[in-house]
């Protein structure tokens, strides 16, 4: 449960505007989204005793005033949106604006029960190269896909030297990446026993390292809900519903899907096999491809949990 004598602040975030409100005070305070911005709530909110600061992701614009309030001794919270508007739902708040969103955020931290610990510098700063390298990997998807829809030579040709311009700066990007995980031990050391995985490249390994610093220490069932390749129950009295899989991180369910794909195929053979049983079994392509995404992260989290490399009869295991 939250401290008794915890006061929480909520905080609802935009590009150039901070509005906030301390929860159980009707007082707000609007700021600039700027370091001058930053030092005047961290002013109000030490002298009104706030010890809490709740926030919603907001594409990347969280993450100053959220730096700078951990610097001067906050506890942080970073909610997600959905996380808010469901609050907002159980208490029947159909309103909607800026003051409204940081009464209710402010309303959301209160009630925590936990807080999760700040995320490591380190990987924060290599999570957004790690997003450079994706939105690369999709403008170069893209350019790809419209070279279908081309007959003129002029811009065939044209867009040839884009792909092959993407290419290069995305191989040069990686090599960065890889630089920058392999400059400190620790994470150069997590990168090499996840590659260690029969069926797990390079690329999947980064970003396995990067987005999921938990794998090692949780349950093979955590690690599988953070992932969001948990299937979950639908059931109500006689009815039984499909289970299906939902939320976690889409960034480490892609990497997942894309190195499960090949590896059931051909490089893990406990995946070839584990695919081959749920295909003759009459599951759909799609289904049998998540419990190989998913025995694959449970590999990974079992070979970092146990500090050595992958062995293949850990695969029984």
């Amino acid at each position: 449960m939250a401290p008794c004598n915890m006061i929480a602040a909520g905080i609802d975030v935009g590009k150039a505007r901070l509005d906030a409100q301390i929860h159980g005070c009707a007082s707000r305070f609007g700021v600039a989204n700027s370091k001058a911005g930053y030092d005047k709530l961290i002013e109000w909110f030490t002298g009104q005793g706030v010890t809490r600061i709740g926030m919603e992701a907001s594409g990347g614009y969280e993450r100053g005033p959220a730096d700078a309030f951990r610097e001067a001794g906050f506890e942080v919270v970073l909610l997600q949106p959905r996380q808010v508007r469901a609050f907002a739902v159980y208490r029947l708040k159909r309103a909607k604006n800026d003051s409204i969103d940081a009464g209710l955020i402010a309303r959301c931290a209160a009630e925590l029960e936990s807080v999760r610990a700040p995320r490591d510098p380190r990987l924060a700063a290599l999570d957004e190269h790690l997003r450079l390298v994706e939105q690369i990997e999709a403008d170069s998807a893209r350019m790809k896909t419209r070279r279908e829809a081309y007959r003129t030579p002029r811009l065939q040709r044209w867009i040839a030297r884009e792909v092959a311009r993407l290419e290069r700066r995305l191989a040069a990007e990686l090599a960065l990446l890889t630089k920058a995980i392999l400059a400190h031990q620790d994470l150069a050391q997590r990168l090499e026993l996840i590659e260690s995985v029969e069926g797990v490249g390079r690329r999947t390994a980064i970003t396995l390292t990067i987005l999921m610093p938990e794998l090692g220490d949780i349950s093979r069932e955590a690690a599988a809900s953070l992932a969001g390749l948990a299937p979950f129950d639908d059931d109500s009295g006689k009815h039984k519903g499909q289970r299906k899989i939902a939320g976690g991180r889409a960034r480490v369910r892609r990497a997942l899907y894309a190195a499960a794909l090949p590896a059931s195929f051909r490089w893990n053979q406990s995946l070839v096999d584990l695919y081959r049983r749920l295909r003759e079994k009459g599951r759909p392509h799609k289904q049998a491809l998540v419990a190989c995404a998913r025995k694959l992260l449970i590999f990974v989290n079992t070979v970092l949990a146990r500090g050595s490399a992958w062995q293949k009869q850990t695969a029984t295991s």
